[in-house]
């Protein structure tokens, strides 16, 4: 099974901040293709990259998710190139997406708006920035460079990085809704999304090709658009316990994170095939009843995307064929374990031959 690995960072739901060093250092030695980091309202998702650039020397490194609502694109950029400078050329992975309202209102202090003419303009400058051919203009319904509403002196001068690219930083887009989705296919390189179901990008097919088929000219070809998926991995003897343990997350996230209305891990639940059930956790939730709420996630879903067990076990669901879903290149990988770093990289075959045992 010819697919990618990726290590994911959990750095940004922690109250303190202890780097895995050890870890993705051993991914790298075991071929992971890169590591992930994110960020919510704690810990943000660029810092632990340039910490980790100096920690090793060919793992890529981004970001799945850079908020867009944190910082203006060209800030992102700037980040992007100079971690990527600092980490010798090649690395780096900027993976952006919305977030939602609670966050993007009640942490940042900026407007929802229209999130999908929003990523368009950031995804648009951002990739001037990066690629620094012409001091970047852009006159988009969101985002606009030199900025002329409201406040303005008018003296805004279009301007050039001064810091030069040490290579060309891809861009990727999370997204779950078929705008977004078709947007990414149009402008990214890469796509992380959300609840992605067993039926992998089939579902995506016409809001893909739409997207490729009006790429810019010179974008990089379609054959190369990356899809990476998620994958927990935990080795133990109590599978029923590692499920239970996942209750309290997901119903905080499917319940809480979000309104009634805006709540896009619910939408995800949904995606998977468990419209119903992610709503009434949504209402459980709502309502104060936190423990109903964890105890209506349906063990099928936590199972979704989870190798779990011994490693024999976990052998034998990867050997099923339906761990990977159709259409997905990449796995970003959750584990708290090295030997299940070991196991995983085994089961899909990026053990490199120099690793050591």
């Amino acid at each position: 099974m010819n697919v990618k690995l990726a290590y994911r960072l959990e750095l940004y739901r922690s109250a303190g901040m202890d780097v895995p060093v050890e870890a993705v250092r051993r991914a790298e030695e075991l071929g992971f293709h890169s590591v992930w980091s994110a960020e919510a309202y704690g810990a943000d998702a660029l810092s632990p990259l340039a910490y980790l650039a100096a920690c090793t020397s060919r793992i890529k490194l981004g970001t799945a998710i850079a908020q867009v609502a944190a910082r203006p694109p060209a800030t992102l950029a700037m980040h992007a190139l100079t971690i990527d400078a600092l980490a010798g050329g090649g690395r780096v992975i900027i993976g952006v997406g919305v977030s939602g309202p609670q966050i993007v209102e009640g942490w940042y202090g900026q407007p929802w708006g229209h999130p999908n003419e929003r990523l368009r303009d950031y995804i648009t400058i951002t990739r001037k920035v990066l690629d620094r051919e012409e001091p970047v203009t852009h006159d988009g319904p969101e985002i606009s460079l030199p900025y002329r509403g409201p406040g303005a002196l008018g003296q805004g001068k279009p301007l050039k990085s001064i810091l030069h690219p040490a290579s060309r930083i891809p861009i990727w887009l999370a997204s779950g809704g078929p705008r977004n989705t078709e947007l990414c296919a149009e402008l990214c390189d890469g796509w992380l999304p959300m609840g992605l179901g067993p039926d992998g990008t089939s579902s995506y097919d016409a809001q893909l090709q739409r997207g490729f088929a009006a790429r810019p000219s010179g974008a990089p070809s379609p054959d190369d658009f990356e899809v990476f998926g998620s994958l927990s991995i935990r080795i133990t003897d109590d599978v029923q316990g590692a499920l239970d343990a996942m209750r309290p997350l997901t119903a905080m996230y499917v319940g809480g994170m979000g309104s009634e209305s805006h709540n896009f891990h619910r939408d995800a639940m949904a995606r998977r095939g468990f419209p119903e059930e992610a709503d009434r956790i949504g209402e459980l939730w709502r309502a104060g009843r936190k423990e109903e709420a964890m105890a209506a996630v349906p063990e099928a879903y936590l199972a979704q995307n989870t190798l779990l067990g011994s490693p024999q076990r976990i052998r034998e669901q990867w050997e099923r064929g339906d761990v990977v879903a159709p259409g997905v290149t990449g796995l970003i990988v959750g584990t708290q374990q090295l030997e299940a770093l070991d196991l995983i990289a085994d089961l899909a075959g990026t053990r490199e031959v120099d690793a050591p045992s």
